[in-house]
């Protein structure tokens, strides 16, 4: 089996789903595949990143934001992918560093309230290493970068959660519609 080129034991694919609906395989479920674990970061679903310069207004970040519907602005040197990566601006930074202190949108520049220096990872990283990030730092979103700091995707929560469906349709998919609601209920009057 492939997982966007990633080659995985079908065989052993097989073997854990047969498990899975085998009574005596207890609690227990499809085993996973620590070879997603090792996928590069490359292979998630991304799109180009939102890039700005620390010049830019906030206000055109979170418009740029919205409209895209992106929760994350890189800032390069020069506000392009060309040029190194040199800040972040989430839209976390836009609740906790712009609106909660009243700051003006249209009058304030990215350079005053973005992460500098952010933690970023190669575009060929495992995916360990992203949720490593995610996990240790409490970051939603990653910047992968090439070998010059230049900005070229950023891995985002929902792109590892989407990987990861991919991965196991039928155990993520294939759930009722509601957690623990009951599978068979009376009928009144049957």
């Amino acid at each position: 089996m492939s997982i966007r080129g990633v080659e995985f034991d079908e065989g052993a694919y097989d073997r854990a789903n047969e498990a899975y609906f085998d009574e005596s395989f207890g609690s227990g479920g499809r085993v996973f595949d620590a070879r997603l674990l090792r996928a590069p970061i490359s292979l998630l679903k991304s799109r180009v990143p939102i890039v700005l310069s620390e010049s830019d207004c906030v206000a055109d970040a979170v418009r740029e934001m919205q409209s895209q519907h992106r929760g994350v602005v890189l800032i390069s040197e020069d506000g392009s992918r060309q040029s190194r990566l040199t800040g972040i601006f989430t839209e976390r930074d836009v609740l906790l560093r712009v609106v909660e202190r009243g700051r003006n949108l249209d009058r304030l520049s990215l350079g005053e309230v973005m992460v500098r220096d952010p933690e970023a990872l190669p575009q060929d990283a495992p995916l360990a290493w992203a949720l490593n990030k995610m996990s240790v730092g409490g970051f939603r979103h990653v910047p992968a970068v090439d070998g010059h700091g230049r900005p070229v995707f950023v891995v985002s929560v929902k792109d590892v959660v989407e990987f990861l469906v991919e991965a196991f349709p039928r155990e993520v998919l294939n759930l009722p519609p509601e957690f623990g609601r009951q599978r068979y209920r009376e009928r009144d009057g049957a």
